[in-house]
Parts: C-alpha cells; structure tokens; sequence
C-alpha cells in the first residue's frame, strides 16, 4: 500500500492507495499519428509516447507492430493498393496487427454496393489480410477504443517477461534463451522457437535464411548482417 500526504488539507490526512504506482512502458508511435485522439487516450491510460518516423506500422508495443485505419482510410488504401504494400512491410515483425477503427460510426461495406465498391471484393481482401499475409484484424468502434485495445495489448504483453530482465543466475536453457533474446527483433517466444528447432545458437547463426524466415519471416535478415557486419573502430579509440 502506498501513502501520500494530503498537502491541501489543514489535518494533513494520509491518503491510501491500495495499488502501488505503476510505469508503464513507452509507446512508439509513428508521428503522423499525433492528429489522431489515440496517443492522447494512451497518455491518459498512463503510458509514455513516443513519436518518431516508423518505417513500417503506425504503433509499436513491445514486439508488436499495429497498423492502424478508419473505414475510410482503409477503404482508399485498399483500392490504391497502399495497405496492401504496408501489410507486406508489416512481415518484418512475429507478431502484427491491424487495427480498423470506426465501425460504429462508419459502415466498412453493404451488399447495396451504395459507395461504388463490392462487398464481396472487400470480403475477399479481409479474407487476404488473414489467409495470405497472416495479419490478424481488430475492429474498433472509435479512437478510444482503439486506445483500449493496445492498452490490454500492452499489458499481455507486459506479462511475458523477458529473461534479459531477470537479475539472477541463469539456467543452461535460460542461458541460451538470453543470448538468442539479445539479437534484435527477437521476443521471448521467437528465441524459444529458434530453440526448439535449431538446439542449438551455433546452428540458428549457421541456419539457412529460408530456414529462419519460416520462424521469423523479414527479421531472419538481421540476424545474418550482425554476424557479418564488422566493428568500426574509430581514431580515438585507437
């Protein structure tokens, strides 16, 4: 239990808080997301933001990339092919999701085909997103729920702890899972996976990259270019 003097009664009475402080992570949002009311539900849920240029997604939990579209912007990029380019990008991380906000507010399709765009066209390209790019889709009714939704997000994935963050001595398996959790773009779950597959860190680095695209899909890439990019030595270090 936490407690706090009440500086603006003259008893200076205690005031008790049942559930200690918490602070939460930071939220990496891509900065054309500032218009939206999202970041600002978030900062009142108690997270930090962060704005900067995401080349891929518009929000980042953890390992969790989230594209975010209202009805009308998803309508559009679907027709000019835009999200079709963005969902690709998005296999770049595990674990993705996309977020299409304002089903309450605006009708995604209707068999009166009253806007110029076939329903069963936009059936089949929901149908894509989930069969061909493995993206799963949420439907929120508006920014606040949107908000809502990477807020319980974030909490799930606050819940499977890394072992990077556990300061004690580590068991053999833990070991390894610590290392393989070391390169970037690899949660918990991807580094058990490589584990369970590969036994092995000298197998995973010596993997074929097809190999390690079925686990890790554009991420493979990375682990290849760290082992073979160099270290810089600047003058002064000389």
């Amino acid at each position: 239990m936490t407690e706090f003097y009440d500086i603006f009664s003259r008893k200076k009475e205690i005031i008790k808080i049942d559930k200690p402080i918490e602070t939460k992570e930071i939220i990496k949002i891509d900065y054309r997301e500032q218009n939206s009311f999202v970041p600002t539900n978030l900062k009142k849920l108690g997270y930090e933001i962060e704005f900067l240029e995401l080349k891929v997604a518009d929000y980042i939990v953890k390992d969790v990339a989230i594209e975010r579209k209202t009805v009308s912007d998803f309508l559009s990029s679907m027709i000019d092919k835009r999200l079709a380019h963005q969902l690709e990008e998005l296999q770049q991380y595990q674990n993705k999701l996309l977020i299409i906000e304002g089903i309450e507010e605006q009708e995604l399709y209707n068999d009166d085909n009253l806007k110029g765009i076939n329903a069963n066209a936009i059936r089949g390209f929901l149908l894509s997103i989930l069969l061909k790019h493995n993206v799963p889709i949420i439907f929120s009714k508006n920014q606040k729920d949107t908000a809502k939704f990477i807020d319980i997000l974030a909490k799930r994935q606050s819940k499977e702890v890394s072992l990077n963050a556990k300061k004690r001595t580590l068991k053999p398996n833990e070991q390894l899972q610590f290392i393989t959790e070391s390169f970037p773009g690899i949660g918990p779950k991807t580094a058990k996976k490589l584990l369970i597959k590969f036994r092995t860190i000298r197998k995973i680095i010596n993997a074929p990259h097809n190999e390690l695209k079925k686990i890790m899909g554009k991420q493979a890439t990375i682990i290849k270019s760290i082992i073979d990019q160099q270290y810089i030595i600047h003058k002064e270090q000389n």
